[in-house]
């Protein structure tokens, strides 16, 4: 077995049963398209293969070649964040995209967002930091809901499914995992680059009210749509839902 390079953050997952519970979490249908980033040495990607679906993976590391190979051609092994991925699949057809991936802790973020900010995806199922988990499915009022909470809510429903102890891994990381689907929901059509700025505001100092964050619009505005969902003017963001940013956005 190849030794794990800490450059690329790699943590090989080897419990068989938690792999499987992976695969199983999205059923792509033959017209779809199955994208893993970072197949390592095709732990989880000996089960996306027999999926019905397109199976195609970016990989990082070319010490990865002669395990992959034995599973499947269609891996190209390059760095998926400077990777052209919308001309990678420009001569596949399919209807809809599925992602997979198990992801190095610190390039989690990156990824998410070149891969919404490209694509129209169907549903994702990723590996992460417990913590990182936390964050991306936590409600309002709870201490890890914040921007990026707000920022995957308008593509995604997310759903935490399960955890990974960190003895799941080869070598063992320093934290615990989990796994996270992100599932396509209808977006509110809005201009997104002017809302993610909007949103970052929002939530630019947490200790702080909404009105305190939001002086340059116009609080005239914003104040009754929190007044229908029963918010006061000492509101936060942090206690705020997705789709009561989506109405105030709308209304400026």
């Amino acid at each position: 077995m190849l030794s794990a390079k800490k450059s690329l953050g790699q943590n090989f997952l080897k419990d068989e049963e938690v792999l499987k519970k992976i695969a199983n979490s999205l059923s792509p249908s033959k017209a779809d398209v199955l994208l893993e980033i970072g197949p390592g040495m095709g732990a989880l990607t000996k089960y996306l293969v027999l999926k019905p679906s397109y199976y195609f993976a970016y990989e990082i590391d070319e010490r990865m070649r002669p395990y992959l190979n034995k599973l499947t051609s269609h891996v190209i092994y390059k760095d998926f964040l400077k990777s052209d991925l919308l001309g990678d699949l420009r001569d596949i057809p399919y209807q809809n995209l599925y992602v997979m991936a198990n992801i190095p802790y610190y390039i989690t973020t990156p990824i998410i967002e070149k891969l919404v900010s490209l694509l129209d995806i169907q549903a994702m199922v990723l590996l992460v930091q417990k913590e990182v988990a936390d964050r991306f499915s936590a409600t309002p009022h709870h201490r890890d809901y914040g921007y990026f909470t707000v920022y995957l809510n308008h593509y995604f429903h997310v759903e935490m499914l399960f955890s990974v102890s960190r003895y799941a891994f080869s070598p063992a990381p320093n934290v615990d995992s989990a796994v996270v689907r992100f599932t396509k929901k209808e977006k509110v059509p809005l201009d997104e680059k002017k809302y993610f700025t909007f949103l970052k505001q929002c939530f630019s100092s947490k200790r702080k009210t909404l009105y305190n964050n939001l002086k340059s619009y116009d609080w005239n505005l914003i104040f009754p749509i929190l007044q229908k969902y029963g918010y006061s003017s000492m509101v936060r963001a942090e206690e705020i839902p997705s789709e009561v940013f989506e109405e105030i956005f709308l209304s400026l």
